[in-house]
């Protein structure tokens, strides 16, 4: 948060290998088919940042719509769709050849996020307060339908492997919509504030990470849509955040964990003001960083080069709310939240 930065992660050893700067509050991002490129909608400067992943360096930056948030690729690679959120709400449709804006299609009240079918026919969009989602034929770049959802703020949305159904996130619900009839079937209860929603390779399970729900996320089996599990989220232990479509769809195996997972404590909280942050040494604490932002993602505190597990932060000349703190070690990054009363 307020950092305006892509964080490069090595699988193998789950950390950290490259920090890539791209443009203010980066939203969104989409990876090329090929894996040759990485594309990121910056919401502040209505840009989208197109990253070599070879490189890791910014090769391109592309002026689209008003605060770009969702974005998706064909399954060509050869155009990438950025959902902008800002009046007039509108998408954005990028040639990748060219790294340019080859056209920008009118839309719903607030678009936010955005799938590409498999077969890269159309796209799918979801206005948030229209509670809508549009379609748009990718041959003709029109709006050929709009789906009512029949809920409300519809958000997240994430498409089955044969593209016969659309998952979409609304205030704490998913819906299941047939797209063949372009109509809702099912509704799920998944908990409040649902955000980022994702549908495995082999189309089995949907996960969906709950904002406001004891920070946890849900496991929706697709063929019967119940919720299967409950996975609470202990890494980033406030309020998961994902967005887009965050599972890959190249299935590796997971190495076992043989070190306990990072954690971040912070106490008192709620706070008047003044409280300490405290981690365990797994993150390798040594020469961190702290930083802590508001809710904006504005940073408020920021501190390197910390060399002791336990510090004491006073941002008693702050105004009351919710503050969210992020440390940076060696090994990988922790977050938390703290109130202020």
């Amino acid at each position: 948060l307020g950092l305006n930065t892509v964080n490069v992660i090595n699988t193998s050893t789950n950390s950290i290998s490259a920090t890539i700067t791209v443009g203010r509050r980066p939203t969104g991002i989409c990876v090329s088919p090929d894996g040759t490129k990485v594309y990121v909608t910056n919401f502040l400067d209505s840009t989208v940042s197109v990253i070599n992943t070879s490189t890791n360096t910014v090769l391109s930056t592309i002026t689209v719509g008003v605060e770009p948030f969702g974005i998706s690729v064909s399954p060509d690679g050869t155009r990438v769709y950025v959902a902008n959120y800002g009046n007039p709400g509108t998408v954005s449709v990028i040639n990748t050849s060219t790294n340019s804006v080859l056209t920008t299609i009118n839309i719903g009240f607030e678009p936010s996020g955005i799938v590409v079918s498999p077969d890269g026919s159309k796209v799918y969009v979801t206005n948030t307060f229209g509670s809508t989602i549009s379609v748009i034929n990718t041959s003709t770049n029109i709006v050929t339908n709009t789906i009512l959802d029949g809920c409300c703020k519809t958000f997240g949305i994430t498409i089955s492997p044969d593209g016969s159904k659309l998952y979409v996130t609304n205030d704490s619900t998913v819906s299941v919509i047939n797209t063949a009839t372009n109509t809702v079937t099912d509704t799920i209860q998944v908990g409040i504030a649902p955000w980022g929603i994702s549908i495995t390779p082999d189309g089995a399970k949907v996960y969906v990470a709950n904002n406001n729900t004891n920070d946890n996320v849900r496991v929706i089996n697709a063929a019967t849509n119940t919720v299967l599990d409950t996975l609470v989220v202990s890494l980033f232990p406030n309020d998961p955040i994902a967005f887009g479509n965050f599972i890959s769809t190249h299935v590796t195996g997971i190495p076992s964990q043989t070190t306990p997972t990072p954690t971040l404590s912070l106490y008192p909280n709620p706070s008047k003001g003044l409280f300490t942050i405290s981690t365990n040494s797994q993150l390798s604490i040594l020469n961190s960083q702290l930083i802590i932002t508001d809710v904006l993602g504005n940073i408020i505190y920021h501190q390197s080069n910390i060399k002791e597990n336990t510090v004491t932060i006073d941002l008693s000349n702050q105004a009351k709310g919710v503050y969210f703190v992020k440390m940076i070690g060696e090994k990988g990054v922790i977050i938390g939240k703290v109130v202020l009363e």
